[in-house]
């Protein structure tokens, strides 16, 4: 599915029944050849607006998968680049495509670090979260993070109600609700729970000073607000 060397409709099936740690633990070994991964063009616009902000010394990328984010942590960091997931697959192929980056198996909800980055990234990854998660985690980068450090990740901006990615993400959530109301373990993955506001109260109350900046290179929408934009999330000095 997707392309020759992706998954197919069954293995995507048996992932979308399994719980996220081992649903990600089987699609690994395809995951680079989905939609799902990424897109080279948020990495590469993520990693121009950060290099107007740096150079950083030591980054870690939060819930890094196969390590997409490395792109963006190799081109603006000088030191050493952290990956960190809690699927043992992804982290296989993460090292296999990157094995100068150092890579660390770990909940987001639990991370074992304390004040040893200078940036932290994430990409696709907050869905994971259900609101009520989305405190440990945030709490966890900020901990992670030196004094003036900083979280970025980016954002879409939200479809119209005339738009096609409006109703597909709509009816994407309504089905996972679905599934994990009458399947167990659940699959934790919905769109439409991470909306700017909500992350930002979720930043600040974890203690960071919190500011977005558009991603001008992801195009704009119809009414010219941009597609994209970039979530900076400051820990004070």
């Amino acid at each position: 599915m997707f392309s020759p060397q992706g998954p197919s409709l069954r293995e995507l099936c048996v992932q979308a029944l399994s719980s996220v740690e081992r649903g990600y633990d089987l699609l690994a070994p395809k995951f680079d050849h989905t939609p799902f991964r990424t897109p080279r063009s948020i990495l590469d616009a993520t990693a121009q607006a950060l290099s107007e902000l740096g150079p950083f010394r030591d980054g870690l990328d939060v819930c890094c998968g196969t390590g997409a984010g490395m792109h963006v942590l190799r081109a603006v960091c000088q030191g050493r680049i952290t990956g960190v997931d809690f699927s043992a697959g992804m982290l296989a192929q993460a090292r296999d495509a990157h094995p100068d980056a150092t890579w660390v198996r770990a909940d987001a909800r639990a991370m074992p670090f304390a004040g040893r980055f200078d940036l932290a990234v994430t990409f696709g990854a907050l869905g994971h979260f259900l609101p009520a998660e989305r405190p440990a985690v945030f709490e966890g980068v900020y901990r992670a993070l030196r004094p003036g450090g900083l979280f970025a990740f980016p954002i879409g901006a939200p479809p119209p109600l005339t738009a096609v990615a409006y109703w597909f993400t709509l009816g994407f959530d309504l089905a996972m609700r679905v599934r994990n109301a009458v399947w167990r373990p659940p699959f934790v993955m919905y769109y439409r729970t991470t909306p700017l506001p909500a992350l930002r109260d979720d930043l600040t109350a974890a203690g960071f000073t919190v500011t977005t900046a558009a991603l001008t290179e992801l195009g704009r929408q119809r009414d010219g607000d941009p597609r994209g934009g970039l979530v900076l999330a400051r820990k004070p000095a």
